[in-house]
C-alpha cells in the first residue's frame, strides 16, 4: 500500500499471489541445499564491526573466500587460485572477470562445477599456467556462514530486468522471493552465529524474537504506515546498510532476555498452547510481553523498517527498468508445470527435512 499509483495497478491485482507466496524462500530449503545461506550472514565469523575488510560485492568476496581447481587429463587435482597462496599470481585482478563471469553464476551449483575449457581459454589468454583439464570446480567457505547482502544485490539486479523485460511472472516471484529476503535481513538474528541464541543458554530467542512477539502484539498493536517508498541508488551499499544496522541490534537482543529470564521462573518463560490438534511448548503470553516492553519497541520498528525496504526494492526496481506501463502487462501465464512444481515444493516442505540449519531449532 505505500506503492504509487503507477505500481499499485498491478501489485493490488496480484496482492493475493503475493501473500500466498511470500514464503516460498523458506519452503525452498527443504528442496535445495544452496538456499538456506540466502538467507542469513553471520557477521561475527569476519571480525568485529563494521567488518571493512569483508568484501561489499559478491564477485570480491568470492576471490577472498573460494579457490579455483582443476583436474587433469592424468586424473590429478591441481590448485589454480587461491587468495591465500597466490599460486598463480601475485594479484587477484586477473581472476576478477572470471570469477564476475563463471564462479559466481556457478555458484547454486552443489558441485560447484566450472567449464574446463573457458577454464583453460582463460589461463592461456593471461599467461597463467594451463595445465591440460578435462573438469574443473571451486570451493568456498561463504555458504558456512550466509550470503544474504550478497544475494540481495542479486535479486535487486534480477528484478530490474524482469521489469525491464516487462515479465509478470518473473515480477511476481521475484517480488515475493526479495521481500522475503528483505525481511530476513531486518532480524537481528539473522546476522549472527549466535542464530538461535544456542551459544549463551538462550535456545528458541529466535522464535521469540522473530514469531512470537508478532503472532501476540503485531496486529493489534502496531502501525504498518511507513511513507512512501525511497529509491535505492547504490543496492550494494544500500543492502549492506541494513545487515549492519540490525547486527548492531544482536547484543540487545540477547542481553535484555538474559536479564529478563533471571526474572521469571523457568515454568513462566514457557506455556503449552493448543494449536490445532496439537499441543506445542511457546514462549508464554506474558513473558513475551515483558520482553517486547524491555525491547522499546525493537520488533515493530524493525518490521516497519523491512516494509518500507521491501516497498522500496520494488519501486526501484521499477524505476531503473524505465517505468514501463504496468498497466499494459499481461496477465501471468502460470502454467501446468508451475502449479505442478509448487505442489512438490510444498510436499518437500511439509514431509521433508530442512537442508542446512534450522534457524529456530
Amino acid at each position: 500500500m505505500t506503492l504509487p499509483p503507477e505500481m499499485m495497478v498491478f501489485f493490488k491485482r496480484h496482492i493475493d499471489w503475493l501473500a500466498d507466496h511470500a514464503t516460498d524462500a523458506d519452503m525452498r530449503r527443504y528442496a535445495v541445499l544452496a538456499e538456506g545461506p540466502r538467507h542469513y550472514i553471520d557477521l561475527d565469523e569476519y571480525g568485529e564491526p563494521p567488518f571493512a575488510d569483508l568484501p561489499r560485492t559478491f564477485p570480491e568476496a568470492l576471490l577472498r573466500y573460494a579457490e579455483v581447481f582443476g583436474i587433469t587429463t592424468a586424473g590429478d587435482t591441481v590448485l589454480l587460485y587461491s587468495s591465500k597462496r597466490n599460486t598463480t599470481t601475485d594479484s587477484a585482478s586477473p581472476w576478477r572477470p572470471y570469477f564476475t563471469r563463471h564462479v559466481a553464476t556457478a555458484f547454486s551449483d552443489p558441485d560447484h562445477r566450472l567449464d574446463p575449457d573457458t577454464l583453460a581459454h582463460f589461463l592461456d589468454t593471461h599467461d597463467l599456467p594451463a595445465p591440460t583439464l578435462k573438469a574443473a570446480f571451486f570451493t568456498e567457505t561463504l555458504s558456512a556462514h550466509g550470503v544474504l547482502p550478497w544475494h540481495l544485490q542479486k535479486m535487486q539486479r534480477d528484478l530490474t530486468n524482469a521489469f525491464r523485460r516487462r515479465d509478470p511472472k518473473r515480477i511476481l516471484r521475484l517480488c515475493a522471493d526479495i521481500g522475503h529476503y528483505i525481511g530476513d535481513a531486518h532480524v537481528p538474528l539473522h546476522t549472527t552465529s549466535n542464530y538461535n541464541g544456542q551459544k549463551t543458554g538462550q535456545l528458541g530467542i529466535h522464535a521469540l524474537w522473530e514469531s512470537r512477539i508478532p503472532e501476540l502484539f503485531a496486529d493489534e498493536q502496531y502501525d504498518y504506515f511507513v511513507g512512501k517508498p525511497q529509491h535505492i541508488g547504490n543496492a550494494t551499499d544500500h543492502y549492506w546498510s541494513v545487515v549492519l544496522r540490525s547486527h548492531a541490534l544482536v547484543d540487545s537482543v540477547l542481553t535484555i532476555e538474559r536479564r529478563l529470564s533471571r526474572q521469571y521462573p523457568a515454568d513462566q518463560q514457557k506455556c503449552p498452547e493448543t494449536r490445532g490438534r496439537t499441543v506445542v511448548i511457546v514462549p508464554c503470553p506474558d513473558y513475551a510481553a515483558a520482553y517486547q516492553q524491555a525491547l522499546s519497541g525493537m520488533v515493530e520498528r524493525q518490521m516497519r523498517a523491512a516494509i518500507l525496504a521491501v516497498a522500496s526494492a520494488w519501486y526501484s526496481a521499477w524505476m531503473d527498468a524505465g517505468q514501463p506501463d504496468l498497466k499494459r502487462l499481461d496477465e501471468p501465464a502460470f502454467t501446468d508445470d508451475d502449479h505442478r512444481e509448487e505442489t512438490l515444493l510444498r510436499q518437500q516442505y511439509e514431509k521433508g527435512q530442512i537442508l542446512g540449519r534450522p534457524e529456530e531449532q
